[in-house]
């Protein structure tokens, strides 16, 4: 055999080889590498996409969690300026109800005042009869004196 029959029949068998490679095993090969290739980048699509939502979910969630907080404190103010508004109501009206009721507490005393003053007027023009009585020795009509025992009793 010669050698260069042997190359030449070597380099034809060679190449049918190479030709049934082409034609049936590389496109499953590549169909298969092309299919790997686009699940990861599929799979790499996914994971920029969740990831970005993620970040959108806690920047929205960050966004509520503030709106919240400063919701909650208007309310807290509020409820406390109202607590003020409401104690405030309150010592007014106590300081009007205690101003009411030492208006009352000078009236009555006021009263009593008067009351005892014509009660003693009463007492000392009844004395001053007596007295005057004593003195002339004589009854002293309190009907017909009237007039002047209420000088009297106006100076006193």
């Amino acid at each position: 055999m010669n050698i260069n029959l042997t190359m030449i029949g070597q380099a034809i068998a060679f190449f049918i080889f190479v030709v049934f490679c082409m034609k049936y095993v590389w496109p499953p090969i590549m169909a298969a590498l092309q299919e790997r290739q686009k699940k990861i980048a599929d799979g790499l699509a996914a994971s920029d996409r969740a990831a970005r939502d993620l970040e959108l979910a806690q920047e929205k969630s960050a966004e509520e969690l503030r709106e919240a907080k400063q919701q909650a404190a208007a309310l807290i103010e509020q409820a406390n300026k109202r607590a003020a508004q409401i104690v405030e109501a309150s010592k007014d009206d106590a300081r009007k109800e205690g101003q009411k009721l030492i208006e009352q507490a000078k009236a009555e005393i006021e009263q009593e005042r008067n009351q005892a003053r014509d009660a003693l007027r009463a007492e000392i023009a009844a004395i001053a009869v007596a007295g005057a009585e004593k003195i002339l020795e004589t009854s002293v009509d309190a009907s017909k004196h009237n007039e002047m025992l209420e000088k009297l009793a106006a100076e006193l």
